[in-house]
This record gives structure tokens, C-alpha cells and sequence, in this order.
């Protein structure tokens, strides 16, 4: 079944601006994890879906969902994505997915068309782990895999609020995320489709349009590593003598880097980042050697085992820096995200959609991680649709054409209206 319903891209333009003009910061859109910036942003699709007279309803960890009801109730097609941003970020991360799903129940709304089986938008909390250091918040909680050690332990950045508090404070129950039933039950989704805009160069370099993705990367990370050494003075200690912190730590980025060549010379997935790395600017001294380094690694990967190598050859490196030079590591506390593939039925799906209507793209990993993987993870089939973007992510200049987001959304609305229940897959066209 098709029809002649058209995703309603004046909606989506005039809610990126009033995005944009509610949530801008100094530099860039900053929307907290269950903070001022991601209320407003949920409060204003909670405004339109009533305006569009659609059903509505929250979770306990504070998720939306916005439902336009179908021929049948269940199992539905989910489209969803997040509405926070990392800090002094841009205005698409995460918004673009939900006012894509937006925008293609309104048209189908505008259209008087009834779906083959229920459509709704998640806008998923929390996903950013640049708030609270932890990933997927928001879908972990939907499905009840949030723990109360994290509710109780984990703490926003800037105003080191519990997460559970922060819950609380926007309106949601911890102890229902815990011990109650789960919002999302897997057999409760057909599908779940996460547009997102690209946050790499691929699409942009390859001239097209929009991509679809066949898995997400899983990640290690060290956010609060740490190296200390001691602080001498810079014109009366010998070489051989020191005990230099910023040395062994930028031997340690250089020789994490050289692994990172060599195994992605042997075909491995992988990316590795220091992203911070700073000296105490109390303590240290142009005229000191110095003795502490704070810093941040992030190790990514669509394979769990190249993840396990890369975790093995960081013990390694460190075990033989410390021994060489007298400093001592302490790597802190350790976060990770699992990979997840794509249901390559819903892969198929999307594939054939866009060449049925004629709209070009690739077909990519993704080296982010999204919600996405959540949901694949938890044995909901699962797809990504890409949308070309300039300029990267996580900074104040990502730039997407409406073009390209009208091209993906027309791909996911008749991806929708070709859906088939998970039993009759992969024969989606």
C-alpha cells in the first residue's frame, strides 16, 4: 500500500527553529540530560502531538511517545531518537530523528491515511553521555535496564545531580524504572528506525543524500584516567631521573595510536581518542616537570573482539611506560557501549524504499553510537537512516540541508506503508 501522503517538512523547519531559538547557549544548542534545554524540547513535541490530535503518553524514566494508531495496534513501527545535546553542541543531534518521525505521522495525519500497523515517535532522554557518563540512558531505562547503583552513583556534570534525582526532579520514577514492568517490551516494536544526521564526512565526500546503516560501533572508554608522576624542577633534573607525567602519557597516545594504525592496516574497525588531556593549572608550572596529568580515552569498534585486543594492548603499553619510567597510571573507573548490527531484513527494507522512489545513498557503518543499538540489542529489528551533514557533530556548526532531511523522511514514510510483521520478513517491498 502507498498513497499520495507527503512528510510535512514545514513542520520539522519551523520546530528546528524554535529548537534553535529556545535552546541556543552562547555557542551552539545546549540541552541538558533531564535538564531545562531537553524539557523544552520534549514539551514542544508534546504541543504539537496534541495539536495533531495524536495519543500521548511518558515512561518512567521520562520518555515521549507519540502515536498515530494504525490498521493494526501491535507490533508497531517505532521512529525515535534523542532531544539532549552535548554541551555547546548543534541544533540536528538526535532532534533530527524525532521531527523526521514527526513530521511523517503528520502526513500521513494530513493525508487521512490509516498505516498498516501503528507508527510512533520515541523521543528518547538522556542518550548524550557527556552529562552524566553513561550511555543510552534514556532506552536503557525504557526497557528496564537501567540499575539503581547508576540511579544513586552516576552524577551530572556541572551540577553533580544523582541521576535518579534528575529523574525525579522531570517528573519520572526511579523506583518503577527499577522494580516496575518496562515500558518497552521487545515484541511490543516490529521495527525501530533512528534517523540521526551523519556525524562523519562519508555522505558529504560521496555526494549522496542519505545513508543506511548496517551497525553501530561499540566503545571503551576511561573518562577520568589519570597519570602521576613528580614534580621536580625543570632546569635541575636530569632526563634519566624524571618522573614526567605529561611524557609517559603523550608516549601513551603515541603508542596507542601506532596500535591503532596497525590493526587497521589489517582490516580491524577501530578508532581511538584522547579528547582530553590537561596538567593541574595550580600545581603545574612552565619551570616544573610535571607530576599529574588528567586525561580521557575512547576506544571504538564494530567488533567486540577488536574492543577486547585494544583493551589488552592498553594494560600492556601502560604496564611497560610505568615500569620505564617510575609513573604510576590510574586509568578510573570504566565505561562501555555494546556494538550492534542492523536487522538486515530492515536493511533490505530501507534499500529497496529509497530505490522505489528513486533517492540515492550509501550504505555505511555508523562509528557514533545511537539508541539504535539498544533496541538491536534487545532483539527489536532495527534500522538507521543517515542524513548528510556539514561540518561534523558535537560542535556549534552542523549543518544540514532540509533537502536531504525531506529525501530521508520520504524514505521512512514509504518504508512504513510497505511494512510487513516480523514473521512475513524480509519481503518488506
Amino acid at each position: 500500500m502507498t498513497s499520495a501522503a507527503k512528510p510535512d517538512i514545514a513542520l520539522a523547519e519551523r520546530l528546528f527553529d524554535e529548537l534553535r531559538c529556545k535552546t541556543s547557549a552562547t555557542c551552539g544548542v545546549s540541552r541538558v540530560s533531564y535538564g531545562q534545554g531537553e524539557q523544552i524540547a520534549h514539551d514542544m513535541i508534546r504541543r504539537e502531538a496534541d495539536r495533531l490530535g495524536l495519543m500521548v503518553r511518558t515512561d518512567a524514566g521520562c520518555n515521549l511517545y507519540v502515536t498515530l494508531p494504525g490498521a493494526a495496534r501491535a507490533p508497531c513501527v517505532m521512529i525515535g531518537s534523542h532531544l539532549d545535546s552535548v554541551p555547546m553542541g548543534g541544533n540536528f543531534d538526535g532532534a533530527a530523528g524525532v521531527l523526521l518521525g514527526l513530521s511523517v505521522i503528520a502526513g500521513l495525519k494530513a493525508a487521512a491515511v490509516i498505516p498498516p500497523q501503528s507508527v510512533t515517535v520515541m523521543a528518547i532522554r538522556a542518550e548524550e553521555s557527556a552529562w552524566f557518563g553513561a550511555s543510552y540512558i534514556g532506552s536503557r531505562a525504557a526497557f528496564g535496564l537501567l540499575e539503581q547503583a547508576e540511579l544513586d552513583g552516576i552524577r551530572r556534570a556541572g551540577d553533580d545531580m544523582p541521576l535518579g534525582t534528575a529523574i525525579q526532579a522531570a517528573g519520572g520514577d526511579p523506583a518503577v524504572i527499577v522494580s516496575g514492568p518496562p515500558a518497552l517490551r521487545p515484541g511490543d516494536v516490529g521495527v525501530f528506525i533512528e534517523p540521526h544526521i551523519e556525524q562523519g564526512p562519508v555522505l558529504l565526500a560521496t555526494g549522496l543524500p542519505i545513508g543506511i546503516v548496517t551497525d553501530v560501533r561499540g566503545s571503551f572508554r576511561h573518562r577520568e584516567a589519570r597519570c602521576l608522576g613528580a614534580y621536580t624542577h625543570s632546569g635541575a633534573s636530569q632526563r634519566e631521573g624524571r618522573q614526567d607525567a605529561v611524557r609517559a602519557v603523550s608516549e601513551l597516545v603515541v603508542t596507542l595510536d601506532a596500535a591503532w594504525e596497525s590493526l587497521a592496516g589489517q582490516g580491524h574497525d577501530l578508532t581511538v581518542t584522547v579528547g582530553q588531556f590537561w596538567t593541574d593549572p595550580v600545581e603545574a608550572s612552565f619551570s616544573k616537570v610535571a607530576g599529574d596529568v588528567r586525561f580521557s580515552l575512547d576506544v571504538r569498534s564494530a567488533s567486540e573482539s577488536t574492543l577486547a585486543m585494544m583493551r589488552d594492548e592498553l594494560a600492556s603499553i601502560v604496564r611497560k611506560i610505568e615500569g620505564r619510567t617510575g609513573v604510576r597510571f590510574e586509568l578510573g573507573p570504566l565505561t562501555a557501549s555494546d556494538a550492534a548490527q542492523m536487522s538486515p531484513a530492515v536493511v533490505v527494507g530501507l534499500t529497496t524504499a529509497a530505490r522505489e522512489i528513486g533517492i540515492a545513498y550509501n550504505q555505511m557503518p555508523c562509528g557514533a553510537g545511537h539508541d539504535a543499538a539498544v533496541f538491536a540489542r534487545n532483539g527489536v529489528p532495527t534500522g538507521m537512516v543517515f542524513i548528510r551533514n556539514s561540518n561534523g557533530s558535537h560542535n556549534p556548526d552542523e549543518h544540514m540541508e532540509i533537502e536531504d532531511f525531506a529525501k530521508a523522511a520520504e524514505v521512512v514514510l514509504h518504508f512504513i506503508q510497505v511494512f510487513r510483521p516480523p514473521g512475513q520478513w524480509p519481503t518488506l517491498s
